[in-house]
């Protein structure tokens, strides 16, 4: 299969997390391109603009990770999912890192969101994960992430 592994990052952890899913998918053998939304930030208002947007067109499948920010989606995803095309056809699936230890901080909600965005335009993801990135078993939980993305 050809997925197409969509990713926002900021820090890094987010990013991380992919690399070790594009691992497991190629280990599995299917053919994956990591790819990643690039954003253009205004210093004084936070406002976002996006200057790199990954084509979903090429992929069987898509995965879409982003951190969460504020509670919710980071601002460059939901620009992102709201820009792209039809996913009709596509197996979609996603998952999001966040600071906090529990998913009621911003997890949850970062989900729906993407989830949401992606039923709207045509796709309905079942294959969700969260990393609480200072949780104890952080790497637990990435390693959950990746075996139950690996699915897809």
């Amino acid at each position: 299969m050809n997925i197409g592994l969509i990713v926002y990052s900021e820090t890094g952890n987010t990013l991380s997390v992919a690399q070790k899913l594009e691992q497991a998918l190629q280990a599995a053998g299917h053919t994956v391109a990591l790819e990643k939304v690039g954003v253009d930030k205004d210093p004084k208002t936070g406002a976002v603009t996006l200057k790199s947007t990954p084509a979903i067109e090429p992929y069987d499948a898509v995965i879409f990770a982003s951190p969460v920010q504020a509670f919710s989606l980071a601002k460059a995803m939901n620009l992102y999912l709201s820009q792209i095309p039809s996913l009709s056809g596509k197996k979609a699936a996603c998952f999001v890192t966040q600071h906090f230890k529990k998913a009621c901080f911003g997890g949850n909600h970062a989900i729906r969101q993407i989830q949401s965005a992606c039923k709207a335009k045509g796709a309905d993801i079942t294959l969700t994960g969260i990393v609480h990135w200072s949780a104890a078993d952080r790497e637990a939980q990435i390693d959950e992430v990746v075996r139950c993305l690996s699915a897809v």
